[in-house]
């Protein structure tokens, strides 16, 4: 592990996450490319986007991803930095990601994911958004709001990121079980 040095690396990889433990209390920090490489525990957002017609913001990640490089998602989001909340952290992937400013993620609820030999802290949020998007380039290789049948389909259909497929799973249930949804 390393001590925290950088705040905005060019290189992803160069990336300073806080490591945590099983019960996310953080244990330390390293690189993005070392805590892949080497599996460890850390955390990241997921944020659910929909317009007002209730449609959600899907899209397909460019092939340079570090993880699940041209794979598909329903959700914007990505690695907590080193030091900051989930909170600050799905705004600004929010933001980053569909290129905007001003979105207000609620937070919904968290849950490990383990999978492919890598595990983080997922932090589930969701958030309405009424205006235009201009998805990050480096980030979003194609986008569309989709109904949720329309989602539905997709996901039988396309390959999705695994861990965006765990956390709508959970969004749903977590849906089915408030009063009245």
């Amino acid at each position: 592990m390393t001590e925290p040095a950088q705040t905005d690396p060019a290189d992803p990889a160069d990336e300073l996450l806080d490591v945590v433990d099983e019960h996310d209390r953080v244990i330390g920090t390293a690189p993005r490319g070392e805590v892949y490489r080497r599996g460890l525990l850390h955390r990241c957002v997921f944020v659910l986007v929909r317009d007002p017609a209730g449609r959600i913001f899907v899209h397909r990640r460019t092939d340079t991803k570090l993880f699940a490089p041209g794979a598909h998602d329903m959700f914007v989001g990505g690695v907590v930095g080193a030091g900051e909340t989930y909170e600050q952290a799905a705004v600004r992937e929010a933001e980053e990601e569909l290129g905007v400013t001003g979105i207000a993620p609620r937070p919904l609820l968290r849950f490990l994911f383990r999978g492919e030999g890598l595990a983080w802290w997922s932090d589930v949020h969701e958030a309405d958004w009424d205006g235009p998007v201009a998805p990050q380039e480096s980030e979003v290789a194609w986008h569309a709001w989709l109904t949720p049948a329309e989602l539905a389909a997709r996901l039988d259909r396309d390959v999705f990121v695994p861990d965006g497929r765990e956390a709508y799973r959970r969004y749903l249930e977590h849906h089915r079980a408030r009063p009245g949804g």
